[in-house]
Order: C-alpha cells, then structure tokens, then sequence
C-alpha cells in the first residue's frame, strides 16, 4: 500500500476527530444503542443471497492499527452527546467502529460481517437509512455515478468480482480514491481503489442521499 494514500487517510481520520473532539462527543451505547444489527442472519433466497467479495488482493489494505487505538481512546474519555455532529462524521464513525471485525459470509454484527451487510448496517446506524440487503440490489438504490472521478464520501461502490452475479462486492468510498469494505481476507478494512484488482472490476456507484445527507 502507497505510504501517501496511508498518510493520507489517517490524516482525514485525525482531522474528523479533532473536529468531534471540538463539538463533544457520545459513548458507544448512548450513541448507538441497539441499532446494531442482530446476528441473525436474513431469510433470503440463495439467487439474491450474494455476499461474497471473492478472492481480494493481500496487499491492498491501509494500516489502519493507529486509527483502532485513537478509536478506542476516544471511546473510554466520551462523557456528553452533542447534536451538532454531521451525518459525515456519524458515518465515519460507524466505519471506524467496524474496522477489523471478521468476515462472515451471511453475517451482519460485530462477531463477523459480509460486504452488503456492512454497508447496510453503517447507513442504518449512521443515517438510519435502510439498504437493500445484497449488493445487487443495493445497485439499483440512489443515484448512478459512472466515473471514479466523480465519486464523493458516503457513495456506494461496486465491483465486478463474481462470474454469475453483478456486482458481486460493495463498500463505502471516503475520499482519496480509498473506500472501507469487508473482505473475505483481512474483514472490515480501509482499500485505495488505485490498486490494479479494484481498477480493473470497478462497476460504478450509487450515491443515496437522505435529507441532503452529506
């Protein structure tokens, strides 16, 4: 992984949270209560039941071990809830709340997680917006966006890494070309969409904009 693209996202995670630091903060429980999806995994037919993110790369994921420890510091100092903070920085939030959980096939809580119900989890809990359960019909939510260039925080991204399903991998881009996702290697993770594995299975994204959301 580019040092630049590591430096870079550790830099946008210090500013969010000198930013939540500066207008207060919550604890994990005031904050998100039971919202966290239950471990049940959802009655689905095996047509629509794709989760999977296929074989993805090693050597794609950002460090992310710096970002964990400010994460869980954070947690044990929160005493107040403070209204201000933005749709962007609860969903930043949710994504840092997750990094590192495993890989499940199915899964959908914190003991293991699969890409769509990732994504459907951090925007239910962030913006209580409810996804479709699957990445494919997670794609026919929002508004398209074709380009990479084009992208902005908190769209949907999807990739092409299935052979009977399209798309068959989803995440959640947050700026300099890296997106968070759970992969069937290293769980909830932070990837740069520069690596040649994402480039060449890019599918577009959706953008979902509830109440002007970002």
């Amino acid at each position: 992984m580019n040092v630049i693209y590591r430096a870079t996202y550790l830099l946008l995670i210090a500013a969010f949270l000198f930013m939540y630091y500066g207008c207060g903060s919550t604890s994990s429980t005031s904050r998100y209560g039971s919202s966290q999806a239950d471990d049940t995994e959802e009655e689905t037919d095996i047509s629509s039941r794709r989760f999977s993110s296929g074989d993805l790369p090693d050597d794609d994921e950002v460090d992310i071990s710096a970002v964990i420890e400010v994460y869980e510091k954070r947690e044990t100092d929160n005493k107040t809830t403070d209204q201000r903070e933005t749709n962007r920085e609860k969903m930043l939030m949710e994504i840092i709340r997750f990094l590192n959980t495993p890989y499940q096939y199915g899964g959908n809580s914190k003991s293991g997680i699969d890409c769509s119900a990732f994504t459907q989890t951090v925007f239910k809990n962030s913006l209580s917006y409810s996804l479709n359960r699957s990445a494919r019909d997670q794609y026919k939510q929002g508004k398209s966006i074709r380009e990479m260039e084009d992208l902005q925080f908190g769209d949907l991204i999807f990739f092409n890494t299935q052979s009977n399903v399209r798309p068959g991998h989803v995440g959640i881009y947050i700026g300099d070309k890296l997106f968070a996702h759970a992969s069937t290697k290293k769980g909830v993770t932070v990837s740069s969409l520069t690596h040649n594995y994402y480039l060449s299975r890019f599918m577009g994204g959706r953008r979902i904009e509830p109440d002007g959301t970002f």
